[in-house]
């Protein structure tokens, strides 16, 4: 966008609001694509958990149920994998959020592999696919009816709409956007790099709001004034917690080179889903899917699960994160992180009483989101949205200091270069 950056004042401001409408058209159809994502997997998902086993006489909560759809969804997703065109777009395993626009015809079998993971209940989150689906299809489209405006830009206020709508608010987009505007080196006013991704995120968030809410509606009690004590145990919640994800990354390259070593998408997701099913039977179906209900029903009943039922439930979600992510299904790791961080947290204030929960999970879940996905920003955001209290904000502004400086050095949640899929 370096044309409204060098461009003086009053041209600036008629540049930012000729664009102005593009973004909020960007935003409101970033909303609309993941709104119908997202029903469409709900749809599918009550009918293999619940339309399904009810007519077969099946328990949907049973093991063998939770393995059979596991590793049903592992096959279809290889499948689509392998033979869809385009091969369901690049490995979710390899790709942080955003990157380059994909062809359009790479969008059905990428949006159908993102399907059929949301809807049989592999750990992962939307937040990858859909961004990468409304990325392409945006820029084919601006392309055709904006062709004055530059393709990165484009492909920026697309996720920036799509960031919004998934999280109900434009604050989100604005603080990973903030992140990069400051890596850059040229001049500028700050917010006018920001205008047009907070237009297209504000759309998107009111978007979705207006279709029913966003996907993350997971609250606490308000925790009240956090005194010194409160302070203490975030900053060691929070590190504590980065560490515990960190054992899933640590191991995240090793497994995903190991699934590859079977050659096919077709073998290692189907692989995948039944380990994924296994873990699903020791976890039970509050570790399936991608972690947003689950949370909430978590903390419905913040004292309804003794800590160390609470830590296995943590665990299991860990590794089945990292399994889903490294088999080759398609998706984003934020949700599941922010289901393993709740977990825990309430683990933590089961342990320690004295611990204010909404504190120990906020605390908890920016670990381990700034573990999973290396971004302090967003990790500090959804911390601060789960609590809905802004009293804790300073808090959590100190406890992601240690929890960067455990991350900071520690590989990243990627798959090791080299590794391709071999479609």
């Amino acid at each position: 966008m370096s044309e409204h950056r060098q461009a003086p004042g009053g041209n600036r401001v008629r540049m930012l609001l000729a664009l102005a409408g593009p973004a909020v058209l960007f935003g409101v159809v970033s909303a609309l694509v993941l709104f119908g994502l997202d029903r469409l997997s709900l749809l599918l998902e009550h009918w293999v958990w619940a339309d399904l086993p009810a007519a077969v006489g099946a328990d949907p909560a049973g093991g063998w149920w939770i393995l059979g759809t596991l590793t049903v969804t592992g096959l279809a997703v290889g499948l689509t994998v392998r033979f869809v065109p385009g091969h369901a777009g690049p490995d979710s395993a390899a790709a942080e959020l955003g990157g380059p626009p994909l062809p359009p015809g790479v969008v059905p079998g990428l949006a159908l592999a993102a399907v059929l993971g949301l809807a049989g209940g592999v750990s992962l989150g939307p937040e990858n696919p859909i961004i990468a689906i409304n990325t392409a299809l945006l820029t084919a489209l601006a392309g055709r009816f904006f062709v004055r405006i530059p393709a990165r830009v484009i492909a920026g206020l697309a996720v920036a709409g799509t960031v919004g709508a998934l999280f109900g608010t434009p604050v989100a987009a604005a603080l990973l956007f903030t992140g990069l505007a400051g890596a850059m080196r040229t001049g500028g006013a700050l917010f006018d790099r920001l205008f047009l991704p907070l237009v297209s995120a504000g759309a998107g968030a009111v978007t979705m709001t207006l279709l029913g809410g966003t996907l993350l509606q997971v609250r606490l009690p308000p925790m009240g004034a956090p005194d010194g004590w409160d302070a203490l145990g975030a900053l060691v919640i929070a590190p504590l917690a980065a560490a515990f994800g960190l054992l899933g990354v640590a191991v995240f390259a090793r497994v995903h080179s190991g699934f590859r070593r079977l050659g096919s998408p077709v073998l290692y997701t189907t692989l995948g889903g039944v380990l994924l099913g296994l873990l699903g039977v020791i976890g039970g179906p509050v570790t399936l899917f991608k972690g947003a209900a689950e949370s909430a029903r978590l903390l419905q009943n913040p004292g309804g699960e003794e800590p160390w039922a609470l830590l296995g439930d943590a665990l299991v979600k860990l590794a089945a994160l990292v399994i889903a992510a490294a088999a080759g299904f398609r998706g984003g790791r934020i949700f599941p992180a922010v289901f393993i961080g709740v977990a825990a947290g309430l683990a933590v204030a089961g342990f320690v009483p004295g611990i204010p929960v909404a504190l120990a999970v906020s605390a908890a879940v920016l670990g381990l989101v700034l573990a999973v996905a290396r971004d302090g920003w967003m990790a500090l955001f959804i911390a601060v949205v789960i609590t809905g209290d802004v009293t804790v904000t300073g808090v959590l502004c100190l406890a992601v200091l240690p929890a960067w400086l455990v991350v900071t050095n520690a590989p990243h949640m990627l798959a090791e270069q080299g590794v391709p899929e071999n479609p």
